[in-house]
């Protein structure tokens, strides 16, 4: 299967709140980080190798994922001997690539960065930051149909305030931010070719702005329109929201058992 790049090294400056002593990618919904979230998505549809593009406090995600096996289910210590026996045991069966690409580099600058690492296969790519319940497998489908360079997943975002719906001069119904967004943007879940790497330059490149805009003047950016669930954690309420969509069992992204 395809490896799956998550852009996991800015520094979430509208999320302050959270992120002074982590990376976005590890403030937590449910008491694991949303990068998990993410990971575990992908890994319901069968992809389970990654490359986490670090950044920003990016030895916090190393810690995670060193310590990770360590600290899933129960753990017996014998302080006599110092032995560790481990039980119930929750594991991914994961392969997880933790990449330093600068503390400065912009999106397309840490994608560059792996392309040695890549070595010239498909991948798909993401942001540390937002989940959705896109069928990936469908999407990869998508992209191997139109034989683009890339796909991107077009979203319809969660309107920024509550909309109202009328009856006559009544309000019949109020809705909390309806998935009707003012058009359509790049959700992520993005599917690229290797020949990507000739759109990127160097640490300055940006994703959005330098490669995929050459892309899509050049006829080779592909669309996957999914008009369900998607939310981006950019702000306090967004998390807010995702936390209490987790706390209620009801939440969207959740795919897997």
């Amino acid at each position: 299967m395809e490896p799956v790049v998550i852009l996991a090294g800015g520094l979430g400056t509208r999320l302050t709140e959270e992120t002074g002593t982590k990376p976005k990618p590890m403030v937590e919904i449910g008491g694991r980080p949303i990068l998990w979230h993410i990971m575990k998505h992908y890994a319901h549809h069968g992809f389970r190798e990654f490359y986490v593009a670090l950044g920003y406090k990016g030895e916090v995600i190393k810690r995670f994922f060193h310590e990770y096996h360590a600290f899933s289910g129960d753990m017996t210590v014998n302080l006599r001997t110092g032995e560790t026996t481990y039980q119930n045991r929750e594991v991914e069966d994961w392969t997880v690539h933790l990449v330093e690409t600068g503390p400065e580099t912009m999106t397309g600058g840490r994608v560059k960065r792996l392309e040695p690492k890549l070595a010239g296969r498909r991948f798909m790519l993401t942001y540390g930051d937002g989940v959705s319940d896109v069928d990936v497998r469908a999407l990869l489908a998508f992209h191997e149909r139109h034989k683009k360079t890339a796909t991107v997943t077009a979203v319809r975002p969660p309107a920024r305030f509550g909309g109202l719906v009328f009856e006559g001069d009544l309000v019949s119904e109020f809705t909390e931010k309806p998935q009707i967004g003012e058009g359509w943007i790049n959700g992520g879940f993005m599917v690229f070719e290797p020949t990507v790497f000739s759109h990127m330059k160097d640490d300055k490149t940006v994703l959005e702005a330098d490669t995929l805009e050459e892309l899509a003047r050049q006829r080779s950016l592909g669309a996957y329109r999914h008009d369900r669930y998607w939310q981006c954690m950019d702000t306090l309420r967004d998390l807010r929201s995702l936390q209490g969509l987790w706390e209620s069992g009801k939440a969207p992204w959740r795919v897997w058992e």
